[in-house]
């Protein structure tokens, strides 16, 4: 800025040594083409002169005097500061500003392309798992595991548990899903009561009257073992068998005594309550946070851990869908609209006066120094240009005033 203020000032003095010049050379008898050049050297003294005040006076008093409408930019600097955020509230904070320029923008479907990139999806993967590593060190075990304790105690102590249960085991029993479990059940009873007969044996002698004989114990403990072997085998291979068709039986009715019985219903809600009251459940809870925290944690840290592998799989997954379907786009990109919108519209006003209040706190003179070292160097060239085309100017007047007169 200063090497264009010192060019802009040189032409205003080369002005004036031409001028002063041609009145040398006037005084000593030299006429005619000198008229010319005086003109149009004292026309570029004047209109640098003029556009040197003018750029001056943006910034400071020109010459220090107190000359009114000068010192521009530092008198004016809050009403600056305000049109500035008017403007930017106005013109680009606005709902119909905001709409268009992201439906320009196709905000999702790029979104979409970037992170259908390998290297992209690992980045915001492992942003992602800094951030969730950060969140779980900062929080304390103690408040999570109370915040979770009261949760649970809490939202269960106000639900009614036997109807929903009752219509959970209405809909399982109804859809065979407890037959599978009768299957697991009676194949493992089977294999045990053959590979444990003496488990028969010693319930049997344990019950058996002093004076029953040993071989009378055995033969009867054997025979149990032989029924009981037969039952299960009986059960397991007959899916209509009548002890499967008897547990059908109970579930249902179950079901409708979960749901319809007032004593089923006092009984189950006695259950709950001794539970939620038990010191256990607060400890089970806890345990369970702590371990799944730590699960995390661990996942988190490790590049390769089943976690972060399906969140880079998921993101890719998530990319293409949004380079490729136009619904999911649409709704999408509508939905970052409304939410621009949204915070747009609630926060224009603290936006702007942000802008307004900045300006305001800055220092005058300061400001001024700061615009002029942004925009001061160009402004040279209006001194410049003030210099050239004055002298030209003023050649042209004298030019026309010569012919004329």
């Amino acid at each position: 800025m200063r090497r264009m203020k010192s060019v802009a000032t040189g032409f205003l003095l080369g002005a004036a040594v031409v001028y002063i010049t041609m009145k040398v050379l006037q005084n000593h008898g030299v006429t005619g083409w000198t008229g010319y050049v005086e003109a149009a050297a004292e026309a570029g003294m004047v209109g640098g002169l003029a556009d040197w005040f003018a750029v001056t006076a943006l910034f400071k008093r020109p010459l220090g005097l107190p000359i009114p409408h000068t010192a521009i930019i530092p008198n004016r600097k809050d009403a600056f500061g305000e049109g500035l955020g008017t403007f930017v509230g106005e013109n680009f904070l606005s709902e119909d500003v905001i709409r268009s320029r992201l439906s320009a923008l196709g905000i999702s479907k790029r979104t979409g392309q970037w992170l259908t990139q390998p290297e992209n999806a690992a980045r915001v993967t492992k942003e992602l798992s800094a951030a969730v590593r950060g969140v779980l060190t900062v929080l304390r075990d103690e408040d999570i595991q109370k915040i979770l304790g009261e949760a649970v105690t809490n939202r269960l102590a106000k639900i009614d548990l036997a109807p929903p249960l009752g219509g959970l085991l209405e809909r399982f029993a109804a859809s065979g899903g407890h037959h599978d479990l009768v299957d697991m059940l009676v194949v493992r009873a089977h294999d045990w009561l053959e590979a444990n007969p003496e488990a028969i044996e010693r319930a049997v002698s344990s019950e058996a009257p002093l004076w029953s004989p040993r071989f009378l114990d055995d033969a009867v403990a054997r025979r149990i073992q032989r029924e009981l072997v037969k039952l299960a085998a009986n059960v397991r291979d007959d899916h209509n068998h009548a002890l499967r068709k008897a547990l059908d039986r109970f579930l249902a009715d179950y079901a409708q005594e979960l749901k319809t019985d007032p004593e089923t219903g006092r009984k189950v809600e006695k259950l709950k309550t001794d539970l939620l009251n038990h010191p256990e459940l607060q400890g089970v809870v806890g345990s369970g946070w702590t371990a799944m925290r730590q699960a995390v944690i661990e996942a988190a840290e490790d590049p390769d851990s089943d976690l972060q592998t399906r969140a880079r799989e998921g993101l890719q997954s998530l990319g293409r869908r949004l380079e490729t379907d136009t619904k999911l786009q649409e709704k999408a990109d509508g939905w970052i609209r409304e939410v621009a919108v949204h915070l747009v519209t609630t926060y224009r006003d603290q936006i702007t006066s942000l802008i307004t209040d900045t300006v305001a706190a800055w220092d005058g003179p300061a400001t001024s120094r700061k615009i002029e070292l942004q925009v001061g160097r160009d402004l040279q060239f209006i001194r410049i240009n003030g210099t050239v085309v004055g002298s030209l100017a003023g050649l042209a007047i004298y030019t026309l005033s010569q012919l004329a007169f």
